[in-house]
């Protein structure tokens, strides 16, 4: 495979060239791509040394696969032009993820539904992927009625400017506005406050929580409602959620059936002290459930806490997990050949 990674010194794109390394992607050749500030920029891959180039010079490289994680201004501009020549772009911004001709895809969820004519594909919001992976067996044996989704969402989620921010204030740093990633500090305090808010005074981050889970379970029936709030966590996202279904269960159906899923691994001894924690999810590239419980106040409830690194399964390992299963079910061609 040629692969060009757009967005590939951020902090995304930094993990996105650790896990194509760690899981052993076929990449023949590597196409860092960045900001023009950052082109001709020496990263290193595979033990070699690769330029970072721009995105013309990537276009014109005519890759067979196309990471994007640059926001969703440079996927608007730039994805259809790769995908026009034929190169598959899997794409993490918001940029795709509700167009209703544009997969949204979790692989453990439904990677059935793509096909080689898919040269779009987006990647779901970090907070949407890891619960949905611990949902969608329950709601396939039980059907969910209703979610209510509490995040507590690790600053790494915004970016390299957030990073910063926290790593200064953490030194006793006064920032200026210009600096700040957030309108109050993030360090050693809590945000009810992800991404901006909207008009009905959710934010974007609630919305697509909200939007994203029911179109990848194809279940537009359910009920959901979130608060996302943004915590001073380096290692990953954690959620609250508040299941009630349409049909009765037993705890043990399960535990049972998320012991079994893919993906998933159940960390559920409170009477140990064991339970999921972003410290532990840090680098990890499954999803981690726990605290599992019924909500005692209502019929058919349930209550989770879930828990993954939203660098990884939240975004770069979800990605590549997208190009392995086209890549084994052969859906991953070569570019059409450019014309004189």
């Amino acid at each position: 495979m040629k692969v060009a990674v757009v967005g590939a010194t951020g902090l995304v794109g930094q993990v996105m060239l650790q896990v194509l390394e760690t899981r052993q992607f076929p990449v023949r050749e590597l196409i860092p791509v960045a900001s023009d500030r950052s082109t001709g920029k020496a990263l290193s891959f595979q033990g070699r040394t690769v330029r970072v180039h721009t995105l013309e010079e990537a276009l014109a490289a005519r890759p067979h696969l196309a990471l994007f994680s640059a926001g969703a201004t440079v996927s608007r501009q730039w994805a259809p032009r790769f995908a026009e020549i034929g190169t598959t772009v899997i794409d993490n911004s918001s940029a795709w993820r509700m167009e209703p001709h544009i997969k949204l895809v979790v692989p453990e969820v439904n990677a059935h539904v793509l096909s080689d004519a898919d040269k779009i594909i987006a990647n779901p919001n970090c907070s949407t992927i890891q619960m949905v992976v611990a949902l969608n067996p329950l709601h396939q044996a039980f059907d969910i009625k209703r979610l209510v989704i509490s995040t507590y969402q690790s600053f790494t989620g915004t970016g390299m400017k957030a990073v910063k921010q926290y790593s200064l204030e953490k030194k006793g740093f006064t920032l200026k506005e210009e600096e700040q990633a957030y309108p109050h500090p993030i360090f050693e305090n809590c945000l009810p406050h992800c991404d901006v808010f909207l008009d009905n005074d959710y934010t974007k981050e609630e919305m697509k929580l909200v939007n994203e889970t029911r179109k990848i379970l194809d279940a537009p029936q359910i009920g959901i409602t979130a608060t996302a709030v943004r915590v001073p966590v380096h290692g990953g996202h954690s959620e609250a959620v508040n299941v009630a279904f349409n049909q009765p269960f037993e705890l043990e159906q399960v535990r049972q059936l998320l012991e079994t899923a893919p993906g998933v691994v159940v960390v559920d001894e409170p009477a140990c002290n064991r339970y999921p924690m972003p410290l532990f999810a840090k680098d990890r590239d499954e999803v981690f459930v726990g605290r599992i419980r019924r909500d005692e106040s209502i019929d058919n409830g349930l209550n989770l806490w879930i828990v993954a690194d939203n660098l990884r399964k939240g975004a770069a390992t979800n990605a590549i997990q997208i190009a392995e299963y086209l890549l084994e079910k052969k859906l991953l061609h070569a570019p059409t050949v450019a014309k004189n």
